[in-house]
């Protein structure tokens, strides 16, 4: 009889090259369980717990302080050690009121400190879009979520206002829609993928091709020193107007 369901278990060396562990020194790490996230673009919040942050020794001890409830992501509180959390999610330990945001960075995934009153927001990147029953859209978005938006006349496109790749600001923990975020010219953004990772600015250019797919556009970004950096459209993760709205590490 044949195996069946996924694979439980994961060597360190195939492991996500962001993982700050020790490739050599043991055989086996965490595998972050299916959920909102894929394993190469995620860190489970056992490994966070103890090699991020530092809180526990061994997995044993970080089972245990995320089993007591200290730990909460995106404003609810995760019993689930192999949880996987990944970019933009917010996590919080209200104990030691300390709450930090998933970045990129050139390495990967990094944790990034903010305060109080920027925990209570996530930002999210449109992916895909449909239509559902009654004409109205279903927000298909990066976190594995689905949002329903009702449009009060699905005959009329221009009542259709979202588009893939734009981003919504979704107030935590009630996950609703606070504000809409067009990806263009002029917007604030950070890149999430390709050489150029972790890097941020504002949109300069957006040059399509005809015959390519949108994602596949090249956009220019600039950042506060005047350096610029260029991606696709795809790699792109709007994150303000005429301000980001987010906090991001100061070294750019």
């Amino acid at each position: 009889m044949g195996k069946k369901g996924g694979k439980k278990h994961l060597k360190r060396k195939p492991a996500p090259k962001f993982w700050p562990i020790h490739r050599k020194e043991f055989v086996w790490v965490v595998r972050p369980k299916p959920g909102p996230h894929p394993t190469s673009r995620c860190m489970p919040l056992a490994l966070i717990v103890r090699d991020i942050l530092g809180f526990a020794k061994t997995r044993k001890e970080a089972k245990t302080i995320i089993s007591q409830g200290k730990i909460e992501v995106n404003g609810k509180l995760q019993l689930e050690e192999l949880f996987p959390t990944g970019l933009m999610d917010v996590i919080s330990i209200p104990e030691m009121k300390k709450t930090y945001r998933i970045l990129p960075s050139e390495k990967g995934l990094f944790l990034h400190s903010i305060g109080p009153e920027e925990a209570l927001f996530k930002l999210c990147r449109i992916e895909n879009k449909t239509v559902i029953k009654g004409g109205h859209m279903q927000l298909n978005l990066h976190d594995g979520r689905n949002i329903q938006v009702q449009v009060e006349d699905p005959q009329k496109p221009e009542k259709d206002v979202y588009q893939t790749l734009d981003v919504l600001k979704t107030s935590v923990p009630s996950q609703e829609i606070t504000a809409h975020l067009k990806l263009g010219k002029d917007m604030h953004a950070i890149i999430i993928g390709g050489k150029n990772v972790g890097k941020y600015g504002k949109i300069v250019t957006v040059e399509k091709r005809s015959g390519q797919k949108r994602r596949g556009s090249l956009v220019t970004i600039e950042d506060e020193n005047g350096n610029r950096f260029q991606t696709t459209l795809n790699f792109i993760f709007a994150t303000g107007d005429t301000r980001p709205w987010i906090s991001l590490p100061e070294d750019n």
